[in-house]
């Protein structure tokens, strides 16, 4: 149940060892949506033939993709901001250049805070500006040619109006079985925890069109499941094709599942206000559209959910659910919680329990309150102490753990499909994931990663299953093991 989506490399690989193009390293921190922009950051310098690497000490541009969600991202930033900045000056002392850039959602908040601190970084860009920055380099490789002028930050922060999507390159090749596509940014929730209305801004959709070419791109190089991405998802109102109307997120699922050579469709991540019967329809109507919904409620308690400015309750919940598995019976539901919220008392932390109990969960994610900067509940009188979070965290984990152990046993003998992603660390072992977002460890040949497999489950663990290739496909047909 522990969340483990941090210090990620970003996936996109140029092809080429071309030597006389740059070189770029990208860590990216967080969600998939900081997986996403990575991805389509490297895209844009492409332009300036910059080509991605791994290894940060031979890397002409550095950029670190920042999260501001968890507590102490800013000082985790800053503590890797120093060890980069000694691999900049060993290139110094070496004769080579090396771009020092900081972006996502901690340059948004912190961008004053990071040019004090750290007047090493050569560039500063949010997550809604990150489409200038070729053209931010441009301004730092002018000012860096005149040295008298004094070293500057090259730093932007701002909202533009115009859409980043629009001045991205359009022709996006995924290099991925499965491939994130961002479909909308922001939120209008303004959950009192929350930093997001302030450091992505408020809620945006792209247009259909947009996406339907992205996706149809992501598919022609490889892609065969896709998850659409949005701070809050289903909120999704994008501009149809004929330029009149607005599509909702059901709408949209319906016509990206007629692209062929796409399996599965996923979409994360869902606010329950945003949860329309047509959506819940579409889990019952679209065969590609995976039997698994992340939907956060993030407390059992009805006093402490009013408190976070979630503006529904336990029952608003509930009714959603039961409405989902009324047309998608066996749904996997995942959800986030947090505990040690301002004023939550021991009686709201067992309504919490007794509520996870009720509704029962495949997976979820779990954290302890901790106070964002700027957001009304960091200024909260009530605050709860860190050991007593611990405690509270460790036994909502617990039962937690508890159900998706539950649920993984009940595939046990079972028959899944498999699309199969990479190769696992047991020898001739290769994983990828079941309908429901399990990981499933199988053992087979390499060449059969990017391929949709029948699975017998003969293993369950906590946080995985195990099994034996039934069948897969070849040139032939099906292919019995």
């Amino acid at each position: 149940m522990r969340q483990s989506r941090v210090g990620r490399q970003a996936p996109f690989q140029m092809k080429g060892e071309d030597k006389g193009m740059k070189k770029v390293f990208v860590k990216s921190y967080g969600c998939q949506m900081n997986a996403y922009d990575s991805e389509r950051m490297i895209e844009s310098l492409a332009s300036m033939e910059y080509r991605q690497i791994d290894e940060p000490e031979q890397a002409d541009m550095v950029i670190l993709n920042t999260c501001h969600i968890r507590e102490k991202a800013a000082e985790k930033l800053f503590s890797d901001l120093g060890r980069f900045y000694q691999m900049k000056q060993a290139r110094q002392k070496a004769g080579q250049q090396s771009i020092l850039t900081v972006a996502g959602c901690v340059a948004q908040a912190e961008g004053e805070e990071i040019q004090r601190r750290a007047p090493y970084v050569d560039i500063v860009v949010g997550p809604q500006a990150y489409h200038r920055l070729p053209e931010m380099i441009g301004h730092y490789q002018e000012s860096a040619a005149v040295p008298t002028l004094g070293k500057k930050i090259v730093l932007d922060t701002s909202f533009p109006l115009e859409s980043k999507f629009d001045h991205l390159p359009q022709h996006r090749l995924g290099k991925g079985v499965v491939a994130f596509l961002t479909v909308q940014e922001g939120c209008d929730k303004f959950c009192t925890f929350c930093v997001v209305p302030y450091t992505r801004g408020g809620e945006v959709s792209r247009p259909v069109q947009s996406i339907l070419v992205e996706a149809k791109n992501l598919v022609k190089g490889g892609a065969k499941e896709i998850i659409l991405l949005g701070q809050n998802v289903n909120a999704y109102h994008g501009l149809a094709p004929s330029g009149i109307a607005t599509w909702g997120l059901a709408r949209l699922l319906l016509e990206l599942a007629e692209i062929d050579g796409l399996q599965r469709l996923r979409y994360i991540t869902s606010h329950p206000l945003d949860m329309g019967d047509d959506l819940i329809q579409a889990h019952g109507q679209i065969s590609m559209l995976m039997p698994y919904l992340h939907l956060p409620v993030q407390s059992g308690s009805d006093k402490i959910l009013k408190q976070m400015n979630r503006r529904h309750n336990t029952a608003d919940y509930e009714k959603v659910i039961d409405k989902i598995r009324s047309v998608k019976p066996g749904l996997a539901l995942s959800s986030d919680f947090i505990v040690g919220f301002p004023g939550e008392t021991q009686k709201d932390f067992e309504e919490t329990l007794s509520f996870i109990k009720k509704i029962t969960y495949a997976q979820a994610y779990s954290f302890k309150y901790s106070p964002r900067p700027g957001t009304p509940a960091a200024n909260h009188d009530q605050q709860i102490s860190e050991e007593l979070k611990d405690q509270r965290l460790q036994e909502l984990q617990f039962l937690l753990d508890q159900q998706q152990y539950q649920f993984n046993q009940q595939m046990v003998g079972q028959e899944l499909m498999v699309l199969l992603e990479k190769k696992s660390r047991q020898p001739h072992q290769v994983h990828g994931r079941s309908p429901h977002m399990q990981l499933v460890h199988v053992e087979a040949s390499e060449d059969l990663i990017g391929q949709m497999v029948r699975v017998r489950v003969d293993q369950a663990n906590s946080h995985s299953l195990g099994g034996k290739l039934v069948s897969y496909p070849h040139r032939e047909g099906a292919h019995h093991a």
